[in-house]
Order: structure tokens, then sequence, then C-alpha cells
């Protein structure tokens, strides 16, 4: 009568899917729990990324008792009931007790110094899981007797191995159903669940019920949809349809339209795109399409990618949103892509340069004996830092490659090379 997510528990670390990192030959984490002899830890991740199993795992694989507690109902009593009966365990049988820590994060100060004597002394084994930062979260005393793993959001291809095996095992899961499963709507499951095993399986439950109940043998991608408690949008990641609608949003922030440019980036994030291709795209675009027009954009853009890496999905939702209507709002600019484009011409169609002697480095002893830095001027030894000097090669005529817009901030860029072009002598700027 159990959940299915609980009957598929895997009883073996060989059964366990997308925690690579803790489990392959040689991890700290296999060593640890293969040998008999593990230690008290944290184990730190989003919901649905092994917490639990791991722990059962840690006590299964020492023949250890296991006992949980969640921090959001247990106090300091039944820490001490829990302490009193390892003590009695180990005395009597010289067996050890697991105890497992549901949101160890929300344990008191009192509480977990309650802790800290039973695992001193090794009474018990203390595995606490948490998806806050244990640093910030929990006690340094009982932190510094902890060792820390980390676990991640299950990747997709590990999430259709369990939605797979919970279909075919005909002891723990559906397989005495014989029900199957449209690979779009697979896809669709797999791709919603946020990295989430025990969701996708929960997920999946309900969908099988579905299925059954309009007497079908097969979960479609609807069955899915009811089950998740949201609209399945199709969208096609591998396809045409996966670069039409990025060039859409893409134009959308480009052309400063806001609105259609959320309406294109929620149709990629429901429809399962990888956040991580539309992070780049946005700053991609900061550089390509606003420049110097804003000189936030690309700062912007980068932190809405670092905070997508750190934080994940679906949270990285709003920071990825933030990007995008900062840079829809942004002044236009395609000034630094045509400089581009003018420098990489003029070296593939110029001649082999140089580096005039004032340009050359003179960082080292005997620089001078030949000649290097001899007559460079130091601009900041004068008026408004600019000197007439040429900063290109012998071999090439200065050039203009770079002529900023009057918009938002390159208006200012552009005023002041204004004054530089003045004193170099360069001129033509503004009719590129």
């Amino acid at each position: 009568m159990a959940p299915l997510a609980e009957r598929m528990r895997p009883r073996s670390l060989e059964e366990v899917v997308g925690l690579d990192h803790l489990l392959h030959r040689g991890a700290a984490f296999r060593v640890l729990v293969e040998s008999g002899h593990p230690v008290s830890m944290v184990l730190w991740g989003p919901p649905g990324s092994g917490k639990t199993t791991l722990s059962r795992l840690v006590a299964s694989y020492c023949s250890a008792a296991f006992t949980t507690l969640s921090a959001t109902s247990a106090g300091v009593k039944q820490v001490r009931e829990v302490l009193a009966g390892a003590r009695r365990r180990l005395e009597s049988d010289g067996r050890r007790t697991v105890l497992f820590l549901d949101e160890i994060h929300r344990f008191s100060k009192n509480q977990q110094d309650a802790l800290l004597p039973g695992v001193e002394n090794g009474t018990l084994i203390l595995i606490g899981a948490t998806t806050e930062n244990p640093f910030f979260e929990i006690n340094s005393p009982l932190m510094s007797r902890l060792v820390l793993f980390r676990t991640h959001h299950i990747s997709e291809d590990a999430l259709t191995v369990l939605v797979n095996r919970a279909l075919s095992d005909r002891q723990r899961g559906l397989g005495k159903e014989d029900l199957r499963m449209a690979d779009s709507a697979l896809e669709a499951l797999v791709s919603r669940s946020s990295g989430d095993a025990r969701g996708v399986l929960n997920a999946l439950e309900v969908a099988a019920q579905l299925a059954k109940g309009r007497g079908s043998p097969c979960i479609e991608t609807g069955d899915i949809s009811e089950a998740l408690g949201r609209r399945i949008v199709q969208y096609d990641k591998a396809g045409d349809r996966h670069y039409d609608v990025i060039s859409a949003f893409i134009k959308s922030v480009r052309g400063s339209d806001p609105d259609a440019a959320l309406y294109w980036l929620f149709l990629m994030l429901e429809g399962g795109e990888d956040p991580e291709f539309i992070a780049r795209r946005l700053l991609i675009l900061a550089s390509e399409d606003i420049g110097l027009a804003d000189r936030w954009a690309l700062p912007i853009a980068a932190a809405a990618a670092q905070a997508l890496s750190y934080v994940g999905m679906p949270e990285a939702g709003y920071h990825l949103t933030h990007a995008t209507l900062f840079l829809a709002s942004c002044p236009k600019s395609n000034s630094v892509t045509a400089a581009m484009g003018r420098a990489r011409e003029a070296i593939r169609k110029g001649p082999s340069p140089s580096v005039p002697l004032h340009l050359r480095s003179t960082g080292y002893r005997g620089a001078d004996s030949i000649g290097h830095g001899k007559g460079y001027v130091y601009p900041h030894d004068r008026p408004g830092n600019i000197v007439d000097q040429s900063y290109f090669p012998p071999e090439v005529s200065p050039e203009v490659f770079f002529s900023p817009s009057p918009n938002g901030f390159e208006g200012e860029v552009r005023r002041r090379l204004a004054e530089i072009d003045r004193v170099l002598k360069r001129k033509g700027r503004e009719e590129i």
C-alpha cells in the first residue's frame, strides 16, 4: 500500500541513479558506506535528490538500526529518547544506530546541542538532511563533527531510467499494470519535474491511475498534465521550433518589447528548454545588441547566468525574467558588433603588422638599449590624459572601427571620443 516512490526506493548503491559524484568507485561517500564504518554527516541538496535514500543505505550497509526524526516536529525530549535507545542498543548487542534528521536546519541551538554528546562519543551516527546552506543553519560545534556531502537535482536521463524502471518492475513498480508510456509523455514528465525523483514517481503513479481510469494501456501527455496539475506546453527542444522560438525571444528583446520577450521566455521555460541555453543567449545579446548603450546590460546578464548556476530552477526563473526585462528595456546599439566586423576585416585584409618601438614592452632589463619604449608619452602626464601619438602599427594607416550610437550611455562615449579624435587627428567616426 506504500506510494510508488517509497516502493521504488533503491535497496543498494547500484540501484541509485543520478548521484555519480557520490557513488562512483573511489568516491569518499561510497567508500565510507561500503566500509561498514560510516561517519556522521550532512546531506545538503534540493528535495527529491536522494538524501533519505542515501541515509537508509548507510544504515543498511553497516547493519545499523535506522531511526528518523523530523526537525519540524521533534524536540529535545525526542532527541534524548533516541540517544538513550542508541546507548541501550550499543550496550546490549553492539548494534549501532543511524539517526536520520530531516530538515536539520530547523532545529534550534538547544536541540542541536542535545545531539552533540551522542555524535561526539559515537553513540549514534547522525545524518542530517537539509535544503539550506548548513554552514549558516547548523551550529559550528555540531557542524565541525559532521562530514558534508552535496546532492543535486537528478538529471533528465537519470529520471528517465527511474520512470522506465517503475513501469517495468512487477514486484515494486507498475509492471503488473502492463502500461506503456508515450514518448511525449515521458519527455514532459522528466523535463517538468525540476530534477525531483520523488516528484517524478508520485506524478507517474497518478498518471497511471488516470490512464487506467479511461481504459487506456498508454499514459499520454494529458495524463501527465493532469498529474502535475498544469498544462503541458508542446515544445520541441531539438527541432526547428527550438530555434524559431529562441529567435523570436531574441528579436523581441532586441526590439525593446519586454512583454513579447516574456511570452517567449516562458514558452521556453514551461516547455522544458535548458535554462542555461537561454542564459547564454542573453549574455550574447547584452553585447551584440546593447553594448555600451547601457553599461549594466552585460553585468545584469552575467549575474542572471551566475544566479542560475547557484540557485537552479525553478527559482532562477526570477533571475532570467529580471535580465530579460532589463535588456528589453535598455537603449539598443549594435556598435560593438559593427566594430568587431570592421576590426576583423582590417586584420584579414591588411599587411602583417609589427609593434611600434614606443609601444613595445619595457618590463625587462635591457629593453632601453634596444629602443623599446623610446618616444612613448605617458598619457597621465598630459592634460585630459590624451596624447597625440600613434597606437597603430607603422604598416597600417589609422582606421575608425568603433562608432558609438547616440543612444543611452553611448551618447556620452560619443562625446568623449569626439575630443579624443580631435587630439589624435582621427576623422570619419560618425560617418561609418
